[in-house]
């Protein structure tokens, strides 16, 4: 089996009127939840955050949507590449803008960036990915993730995104597949 590496520099990334374009993912699971007498008393939903290599706080899985692939294949590629998961994305969340500090150059000087986040309903932890040197995974509850959310764009990915999706019961035809 051939050892997954993480692509890197900017050569094939892609931009639109002065935008970065990105993609990422917010990678869910559903846990069963136990009463107190140990029976199972339904599900609930959690999300995976990594740490930042920048500072405090946690982030979801994303970065440069390049050239020679989809948004959905580049938020897999993400996935893989920074939290070590691989899954179905099963709902587009949005387009999210921010102000990127680190990434102004000849494209975008002003470091706009223009992120699609989607749901990723994760199939399988893998023991090795490319960036496991750098991040460690933390699966959160939706108010833990909220709390522990480093960026305001990535925060509302998750409140008004995938919150609502999953408030509208969408996300809970998925849950009965363990």
């Amino acid at each position: 089996m051939s050892e997954l590496v993480a692509r890197t520099g900017r050569h094939q990334q892609r931009y639109e009127a002065g935008y970065r374009l990105i993609a990422g993912c917010i990678p869910l699971r559903f846990r069963n939840m136990e009463e107190n007498g140990g029976e199972t008393a339904g599900k609930v939903v959690e999300v995976l955050m990594i740490n930042s290599t920048s500072g405090p706080g946690l982030l979801f899985p994303k970065g440069g949507w390049e050239n020679d692939e989809s948004v959905e294949d580049a938020a897999i590629r993400e996935a893989i590449e920074e939290a070590g998961v691989r899954g179905d994305l099963v709902h587009f969340l949005g387009y999210y803008f921010f102000k990127s500090k680190t990434l102004q150059d000849e494209y975008s000087p002003e470091g706009l960036c223009r992120a699609a986040m989607f749901a990723l309903l994760v199939k399988e932890e893998l023991e090795c990915w490319p960036e496991q040197r750098l991040r460690r995974r933390s699966w959160l509850t939706i108010p833990e993730a909220i709390q522990c959310c480093r960026h305001p764009w990535m925060r509302q990915a998750l409140e008004e995104g995938f919150s609502k999706w999953h408030d509208s019961g969408m996300a809970s035809t998925m849950n009965n597949e363990d």
